[in-house]
């Protein structure tokens, strides 16, 4: 037996989601599975690091694939890639020591979310991002997400309340902005269902005078997810990164 990790890049505009569903072809698991399965003769199944909802996008989504024998060095990257869509990708592919699994093997991830704070969308981006025309404080942002780091429980930063745990470590968030460009980098452990979007509201609220720098604190403590701030739009959102070795703090 073989195992690969593979990582990928996709355009999730018009997909439903990572995870593979019965009642649709469109997911990027069941078209890599679909894909894969078809070019090397029997059914594989890709495991993924974690699943993106309908919408978002990956530069650097890992997954795990098992296959019974070795396959030729550009497989993956040559083979493969012509056969996929144009909007998904495979980056790289590595041969890794079999136990690997690219979701239970990962201690964190890195997600970006992009806004544009221009009076129109933009042309090229407004896929890409979300429009906000409002002026943001990024300042109060700033010190709004240092409420946020550290290992909380971050029940109020959900819309799953069935976790068997809601404890997450975030490392760092990151505000940047240039001109009409916002984006909110998130370091963590692992981010639970709609966490980042929700905590990008909330800081968007923030950004807006909408909410106090404290009140991101109050969710924490009060774990309701109605004080926290709105869901943001998918499309905005990207997996930058999964890591695979603990960062060294």
């Amino acid at each position: 037996m073989r195992t690969y990790k593979l990582t990928i890049a996709y355009d999730g505009t018009g997909y439903q989601g990572w995870q593979r569903q019965t009642n649709t072809e469109r997911t990027i698991q069941g078209i890599l599975e679909k894909v894969i399965s078809e070019a090397s003769g029997y059914p594989v199944e890709v495991n993924g690091s974690g699943r993106t909802d309908a919408g978002v996008h990956a530069l650097g989504q890992t997954a795990s694939v098992v296959l019974p024998g070795a396959v030729p060095e550009d497989f993956f990257t040559d083979d493969i890639n012509r056969i996929l869509p144009q909007d998904i990708r495979i980056r790289e592919a590595r041969l890794v020591k079999n136990g690997f699994h690219a979701r239970k093997s990962a201690v964190g991830k890195i997600y970006e979310y992009h806004i544009d704070t221009g009076q129109k969308p933009d042309v090229f981006q407004r896929r890409y991002c979300y429009h906000f025309p409002h002026e943001l404080d990024l300042e109060k942002m700033r010190r709004t997400a240092e409420n946020l780091k550290g290992t909380h429980d971050f029940a109020g930063y959900t819309d799953k309340k069935e976790e068997k745990s809601t404890k997450r470590t975030i490392y760092d968030i990151i505000v940047s902005g240039q001109g009409s460009s916002v984006t909110i980098r998130y370091e963590g452990t692992g981010f639970l269902y709609h966490m980042v979007r929700i905590l990008t509201g909330t800081l968007l609220e923030a950004g807006t005078y909408q909410r106090t720098v404290e009140s991101a604190s109050e969710v924490l403590e009060t774990k309701d997810r109605g004080q926290a701030g709105f869901l943001a739009p998918a499309r905005g959102l990207f997996l930058r990164e999964v890591h695979y070795e603990q960062r060294g703090r």
